[in-house]
């Protein structure tokens, strides 16, 4: 297998401690990028979901149904059709 050589810009302290993680574990950094981008080759992307985390927005939604759920005293309807009823739909 021939190699090339490749240049990329990395954050000094991120190269630091990745340089850090992959020695603990046995690898090169160029050893470590041989094997993302091997694995981006075999999932035909990034091998690892890319998400944002939850808004605050949607943190605090789920909080507010949470304790809905858990409150006793919460209204609650036999069917759908009473909530509907009572919703006027």
């Amino acid at each position: 297998m021939s190699t090339e050589v490749t240049n990329i810009r990395l954050d000094r302290e991120l190269k630091k401690e990745a340089t850090e993680l992959f020695n603990d574990l046995g690898l090169t950094l160029s050893q470590a990028f041989t094997v993302f981008l091997k694995q981006s080759l075999l999932h035909h992307g990034l091998p690892f979901a890319v998400t944002r985390p939850p808004s605050k927005e949607l943190l605090a939604a789920i909080d507010e149904g949470e304790k809905i759920a858990h409150d006793p005293n919460a209204k609650t309807y036999s069917t759908p059709q009473e909530l509907w009823d009572e919703l006027g739909i």
